[in-house]
């Protein structure tokens, strides 16, 4: 099983499309998350997690320390977990970006977009899709933790759930709530998306 995490509130949450610009810091508020996180993921039991992953930008990196230290892990960084390449978009206002022409593609057929000098969505849910197979195959049987970001948080959601691309902005990954995708070898199953929940009760029916 793969617990996706996506990392903590940053003082730019919401109002800014951070990207992989380097130096953003998880916010008071998102410490907190990450420790609730951590204390949630914990309460599994202590052998139950056998490693913790995250993405090489700071604001990953933070939300997965306390979480790799309530379950007595180390944190491993995989590029491949890394936020979607916005290209010249990165770091602009969202409430810029969504008076452009193009923003009403990115929300309603982000499959044919691509980010003016950056990735595609296409290509980020591709990257997603293969880091996530790595991790199932390199810790077979056991339930690992990738925090990374929203997008693609939502773009391994949409793949597992045999959702098209297309569908995917109608998903919702808050900050620090926690996203379970077992994968079987008979295919993904969806236990949890976007919860903020005790986990104990994860389980396919």
């Amino acid at each position: 099983m793969v617990l996706f995490v996506r990392h903590g509130q940053t003082p730019t949450t919401g109002a800014v499309l951070p990207g992989r610009a380097p130096g953003l810091h998880l916010s008071e508020r998102g410490r907190e998350q990450a420790e609730q996180a951590a204390a949630r993921i914990a309460a599994l039991g202590p052998k139950r997690i056998d490693a913790v992953y995250a993405s090489p930008m700071e604001r990953a990196q933070e939300t997965a320390s306390p979480i790799a230290r309530a379950v007595g892990r180390r944190v491993r960084v995989l590029d491949s977990l890394n936020e979607c390449d916005f290209g010249k978009w990165t770091g602009r206002r969202l409430s810029d970006l969504r008076r452009r022409r193009d923003w009403r593609q990115v929300q309603r057929t982000p499959s044919s977009f691509r980010f003016p000098g950056g990735e595609s969505f296409a290509e980020m849910q591709t990257r997603m899709t293969a880091a996530v197979q790595a991790l199932v195959a390199r810790h077979p049987g056991s339930t690992v933790v990738a925090v990374s970001h929203a997008d693609t948080i939502k773009a391994a959601v949409s793949h597992a759930s045999g959702a098209h691309l297309d569908m995917f902005q109608r998903i919702v990954v808050s900050p620090c709530s926690i996203t379970a995708i077992l994968y079987t070898p008979d295919g993904p199953l969806v236990l949890a998306v976007n919860s903020t929940a005790d986990l104990k009760a994860l389980a396919p029916s």
